[in-house]
């Protein structure tokens, strides 16, 4: 700016180019949290699955009437886990996980919800049942 209130042009192209580089950084900044946002979300879900299949796998190991307590973690976002067969499923945001249990056999396909206990039992059988 000069004596007279006069912006120059050089000096309005620079105020151009730092709001364009503010911008683009801005947009950088949030696309990366979000990412991160969904990596750890995608993560904990993957854990809860895998404390799900271990907990199944231990009581199918431990042989016939061991039972085990399961408690589901409530998460900021609601989650249903499937367990089908040998197959467990995890569906949350429109996404999905699966974990094979190769040497479990269950009764029939069970839900399993956040929040609650569940039984977990190995019968005379030799079948999983959860209750």
């Amino acid at each position: 700016m000069d004596e007279r209130a006069f912006i120059s042009v050089e000096f309005l192209f620079s105020i151009f180019i730092i709001l364009i580089i503010a911008t683009g950084l801005i947009v950088y900044s949030s696309n990366a949290i979000n990412s991160s946002l969904n990596i750890e979300s995608n993560f904990n879900h993957r854990i809860i699955l895998d404390e799900v299949a271990n907990t199944i796998n231990e009581v199918d190991s431990n042989g016939e009437s061991y039972s085990h307590y399961l408690k589901l973690p409530k998460t900021d976002k609601s989650y249903v886990i499937t367990l089908d067969k040998n197959k467990l499923t995890i569906e949350f945001d429109n996404k999905k996980a699966e974990s094979m249990l190769p040497f479990v056999d269950s009764y029939s396909r069970y839900k399993l919800y956040p929040g609650h206990v569940y039984v977990v039992e190995k019968t005379d059988e030799g079948k999983i049942l959860i209750k």
